[in-house]
């Protein structure tokens, strides 16, 4: 190594002119400079252009200012994928705040917890969601918490039950608000953008924290990784909550495209906005992609070019792979967690694989590939020894995670953050293995983890409902392959001795009546869909040995 001083490194600092810190608001600005008069909102009969879409971000901005909110605050949004979604994209962390997008699918409790354990000055809230965030409200009230200044939006395209009941309207925050307002960029690109909550393996929430750098970078790589082309028409069958809907609402800026807002997921309304708009792109869950297979073809009249399509969420199957490519669609797979960005790792395809059967084409495409451009590293390791694992296909080990796209780390929870972190890699809790070239392919998810629908479940979150009934004993929640869900949650159960069901009769009643006492205590996406009673397998501790259910499930003998 040289001695002497580096001379690249003398007189050559950063300053004002040669160094911003990476932030995705940038490219906003990019896209309204450039292409002002383009549209980058459709929603229903609304079109906005990108001019008008920063106008709005900075009204947005300039209030949640006026309201004394910044750096260190917590701006909370429940909302679905429509404009006002992806005005706080923009506009929350414009102010300086972080933006915590809450899940529209969690019971009040959880909404509660959420709002409380990060602080939320403001809530941001649709009026469909309305009454779940009433109760949540009452919930932190009856407990002495602070309240967040409730912000109600009122979406023309909705026409269902729920009562505004805020502070202020949407609009007439937006209305208020300073076009001419002037935002600063972070004065750390390490400095926090989003806040989004994900159930992890212990059934308690725990809040990922991730930044300007990361999002910026996350938000260019979906570019790469998709090869997506400037002006795309873009339909959100995605929720936006999810890891800030893969942070897309920030590529669509950096490509100048267009935002097709979609309230929920229906084939019909699918295939009718991709007529209407020539949608050009999508992502979503397998269970997205199956439902649209699965529709009438006539749905599908029209479409006659080809619509690209990003998959990610419960290890999609090789058969729903090779379903998109008999209807046209181009499908590329890809893989991550609420902790990478959404997204980090994509199966890239090659073009000798083209000349195979679609079967094994689809096998192929079924893995979860190779890291992201901008993420540094992702591979499998033996969790003993933390060593790459031989890519044979065969030896499983943990999926791991290294780079720039990749949280700062769990909020108000040093000992998470630690764990996930140790040994200098991020640790998913998949296990998985490597094929000769490279590519990752998962073959189970973390032991208590259920996926469905591209949702995580934990099973310890709905053990814990089922022991609150009297009749449970003791109880194992596994996941049930699914059709349509990819997962459903299975809750094996063994009855205290005075409440073995007499007649099979009483067998349904009460399993029935077990699930309806799920609904009283979780969101109803999270509640098991069969009941099954049995005698649980216990160690010598009395710990239930869920890898033997687990197996048992896979056979073809029945578990009770």
């Amino acid at each position: 190594m040289p001695t002497h001083p580096n001379p690249y490194r003398q007189g050559l600092d950063r300053n004002a002119a040669n160094h911003v810190p990476l932030t995705p608001l940038s490219l906003i600005g990019w896209a309204a400079d450039v292409y002002p008069d383009r549209c980058a909102v459709v929603h229903g009969p609304l079109r906005r252009t990108w001019a008008q879409l920063r106008e709005r971000s900075v009204r947005l901005a300039s209030s949640l200012a006026a309201m004394e909110i910044g750096e260190g605050d917590t701006v909370a949004v429940m909302l679905p994928n429509t404009p006002p979604m992806i005005e706080a994209h923009y506009g929350v962390p414009m102010s300086g705040a972080v933006l915590h997008c809450i899940n529209t699918r969690l019971d009040a409790a959880t909404v509660a917890f959420v709002l409380e354990h990060s602080d939320s000055k403001v809530l941001i809230v649709d009026r469909e969601f309305a009454e779940v965030v009433r109760a949540a409200i009452g919930l932190m009230q009856a407990a002495g918490k602070s309240l967040p200044v409730l912000i109600d939006v009122d979406d023309p395209e909705y026409s269902g039950p729920g009562e505004c009941f805020g502070d202020i309207a949407y609009e007439d925050l937006i209305a208020r608000g300073d076009p001419a307002h002037v935002w600063q960029p972070p004065e750390d690109e390490w400095d926090a953008i989003g806040l989004n909550y994900t159930s992890g393996t212990t059934g308690n929430p725990k809040g990922v924290v991730v930044h300007h750098r990361g999002a910026y970078l996350n938000a260019v790589g979906n570019v790469l990784a998709w090869n997506l082309p400037r002006h795309p028409v873009y339909l959100w069958t995605l929720p936006m909550f999810h890891c800030n809907g893969w942070c897309f609402p920030w590529t669509l800026a950096a490509m100048a495209g267009t935002n097709v807002c979609l309230r929920r997921v229906d084939p019909a309304l699918i295939f009718g906005l991709m007529r209407e708009h020539r949608v050009s792109h999508y992502c979503g869950a397998p269970i997205v992609h199956a439902t649209l297979i699965a529709a009438p073809a006539a749905l599908r009249a029209g479409i006659d070019w080809q619509v690209k399509a990003m998959v990610a969420g419960a290890s999609p199957p090789a058969a729903m792979i090779e379903g998109m490519a008999k209807m046209g669609f181009d499908v590329t797979h890809v893989y991550g967690l609420t902790e990478v960005y959404g997204p980090a790792a994509a199966c890239a395809k090659h073009d000798e694989w083209t000349a195979l059967p679609i079967g094994e084409q689809a096998d192929l495409n079924a893995r979860q590939g190779m890291r992201y451009q901008v993420q540094q590293a992702c591979t499998v390791i033996d969790p003993q020894t933390g060593l790459e694992v031989p890519r044979d296909a065969t030896t499983m080990g943990e999926v791991v995670f290294r780079g720039n796209i990749v949280m700062k780390g769990y909020l108000k929870n040093q000992a998470a953050t630690r764990e996930a972190f140790a040994g200098g890699w991020f640790h998913t809790g998949d296990l998985g293995v490597l094929h000769a070239d490279g590519y990752v392919k998962l073959k189970d998810r973390a032991k208590d983890i259920i996926i469905s629908g591209g949702e995580n479940i934990s099973s310890i979150e709905v053990e814990d409902a089922l022991y609150r009934h009297p009749a449970v004993m003791a109880v194992a929640v596994i996941a049930r392959p699914d059709e349509k869900w990819g997962e459903t949650p299975l809750a094996l159960v063994e009855l205290r001795p005075d409440f073995a069901p007499a007649d099979d009769q009483a067998t349904q009643a009460l399993a029935a009546a077990l699930i309806e006492h799920c609904r009283q205590h979780l969101a109803r996406f999270k509640c098991p869909r069969e009941i099954r009673f049995m005698t649980l397998p216990k160690t010598s501790t009395g710990k239930i040995q869920k890898h033997l259910l687990r197996t048992q499930l896979k056979s073809a003998s029945a578990i009770g």
